[in-house]
């Protein structure tokens, strides 16, 4: 019992930790956290040579077009993303982080969140797949799956 609750408090510091980063940059970037999320997925996209689409940034983020139109129009104003023609696809827009924010989020908080691969990094093979194990059980212990007070 005492190895669990040191377990709980752990994941509890974790938490804490990381709710402090989060509301940080979002301080720091002047966003909320909607619009970081946004931001998240279109240097996601990015990375992978993906064209991102309000369309898929709205799905990404579970919110109306009229919601995505909204958001893209205040970080639009507030010089972090654009709007280009698809490429291939004439209907649609290409939605881009601008260049000057994704290096301010990549030199303030990607490289706080990249620290947690060191943490990774520093457990041995077998280690890294107990943790892997454990978190998703863990994941899988509070997926809602039909709870009744859970439901809107």
């Amino acid at each position: 019992m005492v190895q669990i609750s040191a377990v709980m408090e752990a994941l509890g510091r974790y938490r804490e930790a990381e709710q402090r980063l989060s509301e940080a940059s979002l301080k720091y970037m002047k966003l909320n956290g909607t619009d970081m999320r946004a931001l998240h997925f279109l240097i996601v996209c990015g990375n992978d040579g993906t064209i991102a689409t309000p369309g898929a940034l709205a799905a990404h983020l579970h919110i109306s077009s009229a919601s995505t139109t909204k958001l893209l129009d205040r970080l639009e104003r507030g010089g972090h993303v654009t709007r280009e023609p698809h490429p291939s696809d004439r209907r649609a827009l290409a939605i881009s982080i601008t260049e000057e924010t994704r290096q301010a989020a990549m030199e303030t908080v990607g490289r706080q969140h990249s620290k947690r691969f060191y943490a990774a990094a520093r457990l041995t093979s077998q280690e890294r797949d107990v943790v892997v194990r454990f978190l998703d059980d863990m994941t899988s212990e509070i997926t809602l799956v039909d709870e009744p007070w859970a439901k809107g």
